[in-house]
Formats: C-alpha cells, structure tokens, sequence
C-alpha cells in the first residue's frame, strides 16, 4: 500500500507570531537589511576562521543571498547588535524555490565566539526553527519538508545545539584534497566522448544537465536560474578551470551529459594554508555514467589548475553517494581532511 501525504500546510505546526530572542549580551534584535552586508560577512570571517579555517564565506555570496527573489530579510533574517552597534549574531533561513522531491527549509548563520556558551546560539536557532517550520506550512505540497542545518566536526558545539533543538544527524559530507605535485592521470573517456572547456554559451544547457544528474544525490533539487546565474556569474567561478563533457546520442545530436564546474577564491589561501581551486560541482547523467567521463573531466580540471601553479584542489562529497563518488575522488588522488554534518528535522 502506497503511502500519501497530506499537503504540509496540514502536516507543520507553525508558530503564528515569532518573538524576538531576549539576551544581556545582545542590545538589539532585529531584521537584516542590505546595509547589514559588511556586518554579517564581518562576523561570518571571524565565525569561519574559528570554525573551519579552510573555508571562510565570500561578500559576494551573502550579496548574492539578498538578491534571491525567494529570500525576504524582514521575514527570513535576525541579528542581533552589541552595544557599539556591531552585528553579533545572526539567522538567515533560505527557502529555496523549484521544490520537485522535497521542500527544504535551510538555516544559515551563528553567533560571535566571544558570546557563545551564554544561550545565545539557542535562543537564534529557536528563532530559525521557528521560521523554517513558518515557511514548510505556507506550502500545499504532498511531498516531504526539512529544515536543514549544517555543522563542521572542528565547531562541535554546533551540533551539540541542533541535538538538543531535536534535529537529527542525517548525513556525513567529507572534504577531500588532492596535492597537485602529483602526477595527474592522463584519462580518455569512452568512444564518442568529447571533453571542452565551460562557456557561457552553454551555461543553460549545463545547468539543466546538473538538475537532471543531481536529482538522485541526497537532498538535492533543482537550481533556480537566479542561483545559478549567481554561481556562474559570480567573482570566484573559473571557467578555465570547469569543464563539460559531449556526448552523441542514439540519434547523432551532440548534447551536454557531465561537467566540472570550479571556483578559486583567493581570499582564503592564506587562512587554507594552500593555493587552488574548489570543485564546487561534479556530475555525470544517469544513462551515460561508468563511461570514464567523470575520471576525464576530473583529469582536465587538475591539469589547468597544475599548469596554473595551484598546491591542492579541494572538494566535498557525500560518504554514501549512490554514484560511488567517494571511490572515484580517492582513485583520483584525493584524500578525505575533515568531515561536515547534515542535521535535518523531517516532516
């Protein structure tokens, strides 16, 4: 017997008014604004190199999050001032469009270290909470919701604090490494397999093969054009070190079937410790895999980043990919360095 949700508009218990945290560390709450921008990648910096050294957040990507015509500041953001007026904490829950599986509600953000462990972090989370559960019961989809909150294993008090909010540890996402002072491999997919270099001409085209391939990973739905003309469009995206694999089909018509999508962002090398790029995206469509099309766009993005003069590549993959990913990244030279965990609470 098949089972058949009810529209989650029935299925989410919803706060109907959400009360702003009261703390002594904090002078005020408040809604983000744009004007907030510096403020909150201010503290992100701060958070990030406490948190996860190797990763710290661009402006660029907190401006791109202001922009999302799915993203209201006065309804999905909170931070929160000291006294001088500087940004301490903050909430942001994204609530991403194009939801075919899932509905996914996404909490970002955090609190100074030089306030934690005084019940800070708790009272914004509660409030996050509450807003995601909000933006689950505004839809009147038959399909499962999450809230979503990740934490790196180096900021272990972050998942102390979704444990004790109720939300359960549902996946484990490593990041892994590979040394470019290594020979890279000289690998030749399959008969009828063409490897090219990313152009904006076939940015669109790319962009639906990524929906198509990602649509059997974890969690994962559609991107939205505004998301994605973000990435693409964005200062850290290298299109000399993405690429896109061609295929012919039963029917001679040549079409995009996997890509390697990279961004650099030079900000951070210094805090990483390395010089190089990031492989933000990485997939091959169902019907075409186990054709050496993914070993082929991996061999050409760390040849362009080692004739770069680039250290290291660096990339995240979840430990139970249908796909066998984590094999494929290892039998490329990649070695796991530190592992990030998905938290969801599932309606």
């Amino acid at each position: 017997m098949i089972s058949v949700l009810r529209p989650l508009n029935e299925r989410v218990t919803a706060p109907a008014q959400l009360d702003l945290p009261v703390h002594p560390d904090v002078a005020l709450w408040r809604p983000a604004t744009i004007d907030d921008i510096d403020g909150i990648w201010q503290l992100r910096q701060v958070m990030g190199r406490v948190d996860h050294p190797n990763f710290l957040t661009a402006r660029g990507a907190i401006t791109a999050d202001f922009g999302y015509s799915h993203f209201h500041a006065e309804f999905d953001s909170l931070v929160g001032l000291d006294a001088a007026g500087q940004v301490v904490a903050v909430g942001m829950v994204m609530f991403p469009p194009r939801q075919v599986s899932l509905v996914r509600s996404m909490t970002i953000g955090g609190v100074h270290p030089s306030i934690r462990a005084r019940g800070v972090g708790r009272q914004l989370l509660a409030w996050q909470l509450g807003r995601a559960k909000q933006q689950l019961a505004s839809s009147p989809k038959t399909l499962p919701g999450w809230i979503v909150s990740y934490s790196d294993e180096r900021s272990p008090q972050n998942a102390a604090l979704f444990e004790r909010a109720g939300l359960s540890l549902t996946r484990y996402f490593l990041t892994l490494e590979r040394p470019l002072d290594a020979p890279v491999p000289v690998i030749t997919a399959a008969a009828g397999i063409r490897i090219a270099a990313f152009t904006a001409a076939a940015s669109a085209e790319v962009h639906a093969t990524r929906d198509d391939a990602f649509m059997d990973h974890w969690g994962s739905q559609p991107m939205s054009d505004e998301n994605w003309n973000a990435f693409v469009g964005g200062k850290w995206f290298r299109p000399d070190l993405s690429f896109v694999a061609y295929g012919t089909d039963a029917s001679g018509t040549e079409r995009v079937v996997g890509f390697v999508l990279s961004t650099a962002n030079e900000n951070v090398w210094a805090t990483q410790g390395f010089t190089g790029s990031y492989i933000d995206l990485v997939g091959v469509l169902s019907g075409w895999r186990g054709r050496h099309i993914a070993q082929s766009l991996l061999a050409a993005q760390l040849g362009a980043g080692r004739a770069l003069g680039h250290e290291r590549v660096t990339l995240a993959v979840d430990s139970d990919s249908p796909t066998g990913a984590l094999g494929l990244y290892t039998g490329m030279g990649f070695v796991p360095t530190h592992r990030k965990m998905a938290y969801t609470l599932q309606f």
